[in-house]
């Protein structure tokens, strides 16, 4: 971890959550909202902000606690086998439970249609946005059955199920997403694990400055057409994500929540 954890266990009523790509945009946002979740106990939920950013990381980290809320930075790769397991392992060890993740990392990668992808780009979108993804259940979830359950968000897209010319590696990922979040509701609701995927559209996020110059102008060329003629922000996709592993989303598994203001309507 970027700092040691100091504390050895939870109260036995509060939560854990893992955020992973916590340092800015929709992964920051939502440990924020995370950190304010509570229980009728008023216990809060403790988060582990994970993202390879430590600044912004621990920034996210500092703004949880700026809320009296408990928060905790673990510097990680997602597409790193090793060290995702070190996440969940040190997680379990530290608070002796998970409760909820969020497997949020994502890049976009190069801008190039598919005869001009690289290798080199294609592999990292995949491995990041999908591998990263998978390597997140693969030690979430046996964390999650001796806890006694639990909830998982994963980011996919509204470009997880349509086209966009110039992005194939990243199309595809989002598209995996979808499918792999399907597989594992079926294959862990037995086990009161349950699994869902959040398809944000035009976000107000670092990642989608370069598409917009940070400009108002070129935020009005973006979202054009768009029926609430905005982008949306970080903290709208943050209360869906805990929405869903909330317990008033007790029955809801295996789901695709379209997050987009009816963009895809058009």
């Amino acid at each position: 971890p970027e700092e040691v954890l100091s504390v050895s266990q939870t109260n036995q009523n509060q939560k854990v959550a893992i955020v992973t790509g916590g340092a800015s945009g929709i992964g920051r946002a939502t440990a924020l909202r995370f950190a304010q979740m509570e229980r009728s106990n008023s216990a809060r939920c403790l988060v582990v902000v994970a993202d390879q950013n430590s600044v912004d990381g621990q920034h996210t980290v500092d703004l949880i606690r700026e809320q009296n809320g408990n928060g905790y930075f673990f510097c990680v790769d997602v597409s790193e086998a090793e060290e995702m397991k070190a996440l969940v392992k040190s997680t379990m060890e530290t608070f002796g439970r998970l409760d909820y993740a969020h497997n949020n990392a994502g890049i976009s990668g190069e801008k190039r249609s598919i005869i001009d992808c690289s290798e080199e780009n294609w592999d990292r979108v995949i491995s990041v946005n999908l591998k990263g993804v998978w390597l997140g259940m693969k030690y979430q979830i046996p964390a999650m059955i001796k806890s006694g359950g639990g909830a998982i968000v994963n980011t996919s897209s509204i470009l997880g199920f349509q086209g966009a010319p110039g992005i194939p590696a990243y199309g595809a990922s989002k598209h995996a997403v979808i499918g792999l979040t399907k597989t594992a509701a079926l294959e862990f609701a037995q086990h009161n694990i349950r699994v869902n995927t959040i398809c944000p559209g035009a976000i107000r996020t670092p990642m989608i400055s370069p598409l917009t110059g940070d400009s108002d102008e070129g935020e009005r060329q973006f979202t054009r057409g768009h029926p609430f003629q905005r982008m949306g922000t970080p903290s709208e996709i943050a209360e869906a994500v805990v929405w869903l592993c909330s317990d008033s989303a007790s029955f809801v598994t295996g789901q695709v929540l379209t997050a987009d203001g009816g963009y895809t309507l058009q």
